[in-house]
């Protein structure tokens, strides 16, 4: 419980110090590109950094964590061991920051770890920084079906916070008057099945064949079926909150630019997989669950097919 309790304030922290920038820097100064990239070698937004840094700083002081990775730095952070707790944190500070110019729905996701077993032996003092860093990596690169929370902010119309400790997902709205969050949903369930679908159509000339065949079947079932409708935002949070809400399936494929796919094992696929397990969902890469995944590095990239059961199914039937 104490992990999820940190984060209740880290989201506290993190709206009333974007508040106080808007207050202090004004619009153009958050809005923007930055003037850098990060690892994944992505244009750096200005609100990124700013998000990053919030997160970092909040997560660094909380007394609870031992290491952090984030989605915008290179490795892993061990925090200093005046600080230093025991859980493992994996987040991205701000999905969808592409769409921050058009005032479109953003979100922050994260994903909570124990330390692994075989990387608990203590640090010696006389460590190098790439002993350290390695024994960062190691413990970060765990699958996602050792996940002890997880959980998503979305910064829309009002601010929603989802969260699962691996006993149900729950959906707390901030109350921007006293500055906390409120539970206004508990116990929250994915629908079986859904008419609704979230793929980026406009990459769909870089398809393979039986992907495309799924897409083409959704759109014409036959005179038997009904249509799918089409429904894409842009932001994996905000597309994944309304498939939560009214079933469906999300899917951002590998192609033949992104060879991987391109979201974030660690940072991304994994915890919102977890989160629509715990609803009675599914994630998979298409072939396989995707929290049965160990990553191979820190910022791995895979496909992501998530949503109800039933149709992340059939997605996989059709790519087999």
């Amino acid at each position: 419980m104490q992990s999820s309790l940190l984060f209740f304030q880290a989201y506290q922290w993190l709206a009333s110090k974007l508040l106080l920038w808007y207050k202090e820097h004004g619009i153009s100064n958050l809005t923007g590109v930055q003037g850098a990239v990060n690892i994944q070698g992505e244009d750096q937004k200005k609100l990124d950094v700013v998000s990053n840094e919030v997160f970092s700083n909040c997560l660094k002081s909380s007394g609870r964590t031992g290491i952090i990775a984030s989605e915008e730095e290179d490795v892993p952070v061990a925090v200093e061991e005046s600080y230093s707790g025991n859980y493992i944190v994996v987040f991205d500070p701000l999905d969808g920051s592409s769409n921050i110019d058009a005032a479109v729905s953003t979100g922050s996701i994260f994903g909570i770890y124990s330390p692994n077993d075989e990387c608990l032996a203590e640090i010696e003092d006389d460590s190098t920084l790439d002993k350290v860093e390695q024994r960062c990596v190691i413990n970060v690169c765990q699958p996602g079906s050792n996940l002890l929370a997880a959980g998503y902010c979305m910064y829309s119309s009002s601010v929603i916070f989802v969260l699962t400790i691996g006993k149900g997902v729950f959906s707390f709205t901030l109350d921007p008057m006293y500055g906390e969050f409120v539970l206004t949903q508990e116990s929250i369930q994915i629908p079986k099945s859904g008419k609704i679908y979230s793929f980026n159509e406009g990459n769909y000339q870089l398809w393979d064949d039986k992907l495309k065949k799924y897409i083409d079947d959704l759109k014409d079932p036959g005179p038997s079926g009904k249509p799918y409708s089409a429904r894409y935002i842009g932001s994996l949070v905000g597309d994944f909150h309304r498939t939560l809400l009214y079933g469906g399936i999300y899917g951002y494929p590998r192609d033949k630019k992104s060879k991987n796919g391109k979201l974030r094992l660690l940072y991304e696929c994994a915890p919102m997989s977890f989160i629509a397990e715990q609803a009675g969902g599914k994630g998979s890469d298409g072939h396989q669950r995707v929290l049965d995944i160990k990553p191979e590095e820190i910022h791995q990239r895979v496909p992501l097919y998530i949503g109800s059961v039933e149709e992340v199914e059939k997605l996989e039937k059709f790519l087999a």
